[in-house]
C-alpha cells in the first residue's frame, strides 16, 4: 500500500532509498509501468504556475523526495524523511537492472554526452542491456517517430534526462504508448556520469546542500534558486501551521 505526505498539495512517497529502490524495481518486474517523479521546490512552484505540469506530478505513480526543501517540508508535518537523490536513485536502478537483465533505454542530452553516458555506464556495469539511446535535442514533430522506436526496443526501464519540465511532459506522451515501462526523470544526471558536470563533494551531499554547490559553480542558477526557495519556505511552514502544527509527534516512514 502506497504511503504518502502532502507537501503543498502533492504527494511525496515516504520511503527508505532502499524501500524506494524495491518500490520500482517492483513495479519493473510486474511490468506495470509507472511515472517516477523525483520532486523539489522548484518543480512545485513551477507546477502551481502551470496546471498541466500539475496534472502530471499529481498523477505520478511514485514521487521521490529529491531535495533538502521538501525534506524539511515533511520535517515541519512531523515526518521524518530521508532525503533520496535522484541522481544516485537512478545509478542503483541501473546497477539492479543489470543484475535482473531488465533492458534499459537512455534518452536526453547532447549527443556528445550521452554517448560517453552510454559508454561509462557499459563499463561501470559489465553485460547491462541498453536497448535504445537518443540524445534530447530533437523537434516536437520528431516526437511521435522517437517514441515509437522506443516502444520498439521494448524497455523496462527510461532514464530521460531534459531537465524539467520537458522530461516529464515527454514522459507522459511516452506513457500513452508505452505502458509497461517504468519512466524517470533525471535532469542533468547524464552530465555528471559523462563527466561533463562535477558533482558536489561528499560534505555537501551529507549536509543535503548539494544545491549550495551547484549554484556556487553555476552562478546563473542563482536568480532561478533564490526566486523560488524562500517563497516555498513560506509557503510550507504555513501550511505546517494550518494542517497539523509545526513538529508535532514524529511519523515513521517505510
Amino acid at each position: 500500500m502506497r504511503k504518502t505526505e502532502k507537501v503543498l498539495g502533492y504527494d511525496v512517497d515516504l520511503l527508505t532509498f532502499s524501500g524506494a529502490i524495491d518500490k520500482i524495481m517492483g513495479k519493473i518486474h510486474n511490468q506495470e509501468g509507472a511515472q517516477v517523479v523525483t520532486i523539489n521546490p522548484e518543480m512545485i512552484e513551477m507546477a502551481s504556475r502551470s496546471y498541466e505540469f500539475s496534472k502530471i506530478l499529481k498523477s505520478a505513480e511514485i514521487v521521490i523526495p529529491d531535495s533538502s526543501g521538501i525534506k524539511l517540508a515533511l520535517k515541519l508535518k512531523g515526518v521524518e524523511q530521508e532525503q533520496i537523490p535522484g541522481i544516485d536513485l537512478a545509478l542503483d536502478l541501473l546497477r539492479s537492472c543489470c543484475e535482473m537483465n531488465y533492458k534499459v533505454a537512455l534518452i536526453g542530452a547532447t549527443e556528445d554526452v550521452l554517448e560517453t553516458t552510454v559508454k561509462r555506464v557499459k563499463g561501470e556495469f559489465e553485460g547491462i542491456k541498453i536497448c535504445y539511446s537518443r540524445n534530447g535535442y530533437f523537434d516536437i514533430q520528431k516526437e511521435d517517430k522517437i517514441i515509437e522506436e522506443l516502444k520498439a526496443s521494448e524497455p523496462n526501464l527510461v532514464l530521460v534526462a531534459m531537465g524539467v519540465p520537458r522530461q516529464e511532459f515527454f514522459i507522459k506522451s511516452c506513457k500513452e504508448k508505452i505502458s509497461n515501462a517504468v519512466f524517470i526523470g533525471v535532469g542533468g544526471s547524464f552530465d555528471v556520469w559523462a563527466g561533463v558536470v562535477q558533482r558536489a563533494p561528499e560534505f555537501f551531499k551529507v549536509m543535503g546542500c548539494e544545491w549550495l554547490y551547484r549554484t556556487y559553480k553555476q552562478p546563473q542558477r542563482i536568480k532561478r534558486i533564490y526566486k523560488t526557495l524562500p517563497l516555498f519556505l513560506i509557503k510550507v511552514i504555513i501550511d505546517a501551521i494550518q494542517t497539523n502544527g509545526i513538529f508535532l509527534k514524529r511519523k515513521k516512514n517505510d
